[in-house]
C-alpha cells in the first residue's frame, strides 16, 4: 500500500515553502498528499495551488487518530509548534494505531528548533554540535536550563523521542535554525525569527545587543531548509531506512553568523525605514530590557532567548 502523506503549517513560512516546493522536487513512491487546514480560504490555496487535498482536524488525540486512519496517513510533517508535545504526541499515538491496523511502517517528522542544542536550553558550547552525534539524546536529556521556555521545549524533544519508541513509530527531528530568504508558499513569507530583534527595536528606540561578545548562530537559506524536509521525505519512501527517534536528529545549517552582524544589518535597515533615528548597536541595559520585553510580550530575562545565544 502507497504512503499517504500529512503536511501541517502549510499556511507558515516553512510549511508553505514545503508544499511550493514539493512538486519541484520529484517526490514519488506515495499516494495522497494531505495539508492540514483550518479555513477555507487555506483549503483553496493548498488546493489550487499545490494540488494536496485539504482536511481539517483539531489536535486533540481522538480527531488526530480518526484522521489519520480514514486516510491511511502513514508519514506526518508536523510544522506547527516546536514548543509543546500534546499536539507530535497526538500525532505519535494516532500513527501507532494505523500501524497496528495495518502492519506499514509510519513515520513523524517534528519540527524542533536549533535554540534547544544551544546555552540557552543547557547544551554544551565548547565544540560544535552535530547531527551525526549519536550521542545527542544523551546529550539533550541531561540538560537544564533557567528559561522555562526553553525547558519545556528540550522535554518535548525528549519526551516525543521516548513515546514514539514506546508506540512504534519512526520520530526524526527536523531543526531548522535562523532561516533566511523569501519563504514562496502562499502565507507567511517571513522567517518568524528576526522578526523578533525588530520588534524589540520598535518598542525600545534603538537596536541592543545582548550577551555576550561575538555570538554566533547557525543559518540556512529557506531553499537549503526544505530541501532536507524533502530529501528526508525522499529516503523514507525508499525505504532506505534513515536515522530515527534517539538517532534521528538533522540539524539544517549551512553556515554561521555572528550575531553583532545581524544587530547591526537590521539597524541600518530600520534606520533607512525611518522606523529608529540610528544605527548605533548599544549593549542592553535594565530599562532597555524591560522595553525590549514589553514588545516582545515576556519577562526581561527572556528576552536573552528571543534575540541571542549560541
Amino acid at each position: 500500500m502507497a504512503a499517504n502523506i500529512l503536511i501541517t503549517g502549510g499556511s507558515g513560512y516553512l510549511g508553505g515553502s514545503l508544499l511550493q516546493s514539493w512538486t519541484k522536487a520529484q517526490i514519488s513512491g506515495y499516494g495522497r498528499l494531505l495539508a492540514l487546514v483550518r479555513t477555507d480560504d487555506q483549503a483553496t490555496a493548498v488546493e489550487k495551488l499545490y494540488g494536496a487535498e485539504p482536511v481539517r482536524s483539531s489536535l486533540q488525540e481522538d480527531d488526530v487518530a480518526k484522521l489519520i486512519i480514514d486516510n491511511s496517513i502513514t508519514i506526518v510533517l508536523y510544522l506547527i509548534d516546536a514548543y509543546t508535545a500534546d499536539g507530535p504526541f497526538a500525532f505519535i499515538k494516532g500513527l501507532s494505531a494505523l500501524k497496528k491496523a495495518t502492519g506499514q511502517d509510519v513515520h513523524l517528522i517534528f519540527t524542533t528548533g536549533t535554540k534547544q542544542f544551544s546555552s540557552l536550553a543547557g547544551a554544551p558550547t565548547d565544540e560544535l554540535l552535530l547531527d551525526t552525534d549519536p550521542n545527542l539524546y544523551t546529550i539533550q536529556s541531561k540538560q537544564k536550563t533557567q528559561f522555562k521556555e526553553m525547558k519545556a521545549s528540550v522535554e518535548t524533544n525528549c519526551r516525543l523521542v521516548e513515546a514514539a519508541e514506546e508506540y512504534d513509530v519512526r520520530l526524526y527531528l527536523l531543526s531548522p535554525c535562523i532561516v533566511y530568504g523569501e519563504g514562496t508558499g502562499f502565507g507567511n513569507k517571513i522567517s518568524i525569527q528576526t522578526v523578533d530583534v525588530v520588534v524589540a527595536a520598535q518598542g525600545s528606540g534603538h537596536v541592543y545587543k545582548i550577551g555576550s561578545e561575538r555570538q554566533a548562530w547557525a543559518v540556512c537559506h529557506i531553499s537549503d531548509c526544505i530541501s532536507l524536509y524533502t530529501t528526508l521525505v525522499k529516503a523514507i519512501l525508499r525505504d532506505d531506512k534513515p536515522g530515527h527517534g534517539k538517532y534521528g536528529y538533522y540539524l539544517a545549517s549551512s553556515g554561521r553568523v555572528f550575531w553583532d552582524e545581524i544587530y547591526a544589518s537590521i539597524a541600518k535597515a530600520l534606520v533607512k525605514r525611518n522606523i529608529i533615528k540610528d544605527a548605533t548597536v548599544r549593549p542592553a541595559a535594565d530599562g532597555a530590557l524591560k522595553k525590549m520585553a514589553e514588545a516582545l510580550n515576556v519577562e526581561p530575562s527572556s528576552v536573552v532567548v528571543k534575540i541571542s545565544g549560541e
